[in-house]
């Protein structure tokens, strides 16, 4: 079968969901306290960690 290409709309559909489902991943860990925290070792809270010693 061959594949259909994807008409302009739904391509952006596509896309737009994709980022928003990011957003959404990346915004869950913002609350302070929740299940959703950071990891320690990972690589968020490693950046922030640098960012944070250069605005001393």
């Amino acid at each position: 079968m061959a594949v259909t290409r994807l008409k302009r709309k739904d391509r952006r559909n596509k896309t737009v969901s994709r980022l928003e489902v990011q957003f959404l991943k990346n915004a869950t860990n913002i609350e302070n306290g929740s299940r959703s925290q950071e990891p320690k070792h990972s690589q968020v809270v490693k950046n922030n960690a640098v960012l944070a010693s250069f605005s001393k």
